[in-house]
């Protein structure tokens, strides 16, 4: 008779390494389960190794907390996104895999200031959160063109401005039209006519591909 259970704990494994919060969650429970059996012979071992247990349940508990926050309202609490797979380069292609909120998100260097992008097809324009733009040191023109903007809560005035340079993968993109708007809250956007100055992007299966006209160095971004 075949025994499968190598191959299962390896499929396991992958599925941990591609999940870091559940793996948390799952060897803090260990860990809290042990503490607990413990207690008894070794009361003061037992209760340690539980308190650990404990503590690793609620980190698990307020990171996954913290990512439903970022991929649902847009609120950033600069906690780095766990599990969330990077862009990366291949060839004169910049990669990037689909999140689990099932949106593209790309990071990028805005005037040498690192922040991540929603990318969304159907702005026509980049746009950029207030902090994110007080952060890159980008001002409105000293004449200021202001368009409308509609977003969640209404329309809104928004800034036009220019980025010097967005920086990622292998894309380097200078004098960008953007927008600036209170309405975006933490979010920051990627728009076509940063994607239309590729020389081509597509989407395949869970994979944004986008290949630009003169391929950069890699940005490690």
């Amino acid at each position: 008779m075949d025994i499968a259970i190598p191959s299962q704990l390896d499929e396991v494994t992958r599925l941990l390494a591609g999940q870091p919060l559940l793996a948390l969650a799952l060897a803090a429970l260990f860990v809290s389960i042990l503490g607990g059996l413990l207690r008894a012979p070794l009361p003061l071992l037992g209760g340690f190794i539980k308190g650990l247990g404990n503590l690793g349940l609620l980190a698990a508990f307020l990171l996954t907390l913290a990512q439903f926050a970022r991929f649902n309202t847009g609120f950033d609490l600069d906690i780095p996104q766990l599990g969330m797979e990077r862009q990366s380069v291949e060839g004169r292609e910049t990669r990037v895999p689909m999140a689990r909120d099932g949106h593209f998100w790309i990071t990028a260097k805005i005037n040498g200031v690192e922040r991540d992008f929603l990318v969304d097809t159907g702005a026509t324009l980049t746009a950029l959160a207030p902090a994110t733009a007080d952060a890159a040191h980008i001002e409105p023109p000293s004449v200021r063109r202001s368009v409308a903007m509609r977003t969640a809560n209404g329309t809104v005035a928004a800034d036009l401005v220019t980025i010097d340079e967005m920086r990622f993968g292998n894309i380097v993109a200078r004098d960008l039209d953007a927008l600036v708007a209170p309405g975006l809250g933490e979010q920051n956007v990627i728009g076509m006519n940063f994607l239309s100055r590729l020389a081509s992007w597509r989407v395949e299966g869970r994979t944004l591909i986008l290949v630009p006209n003169h391929p950069q160095p890699d940005a490690e971004v």
